[in-house]
């Protein structure tokens, strides 16, 4: 259901839809829509989303904004990443209310994964 005035969908560049599309149904079991060529919308992600094809990344470095996952096991779902071709760019460190860990897909694309400490 669409609410008024909050957040719809999220674009995110992509070298490689096909890697894209396997890495994150491998990892996080999103779907996926083609859209031609150059664009794959996804679902079941918490939210709805696409990639387009671009030469870019997205990246805190550059000033990108951070999508950041939830996992009640933050090593099984680093390793995950890491099974499908995602690389860690931040080690697990703590913050204040949790731990989490920085990496980037197969694109370079940088995101998040986060847990609570008891967990």
């Amino acid at each position: 259901m669409n609410e008024h005035e909050k957040i719809n969908y999220v674009e995110l560049p992509a070298r490689d839809i096909e890697s894209t599309k396997h890495f994150f149904t491998n990892v996080f079991d999103w779907s996926f829509v083609d859209y031609g060529p150059d664009y794959v919308a996804f679902s079941n992600a918490g939210i709805a989303g696409g990639f387009y094809r671009a030469d870019l990344s997205s990246s805190t470095e550059n000033g990108s904004s951070l999508i950041v996952f939830y996992s009640d096991d933050l090593e099984q779902t680093q390793a995950k990443i890491e099974k499908a071709g995602g690389s860690t760019i931040k080690p697990i460190f703590l913050f204040p209310g949790g731990r989490r860990f920085h990496f980037a897909d197969p694109n370079g694309n940088e995101f998040a994964v986060w847990s609570e400490i008891n967990s």
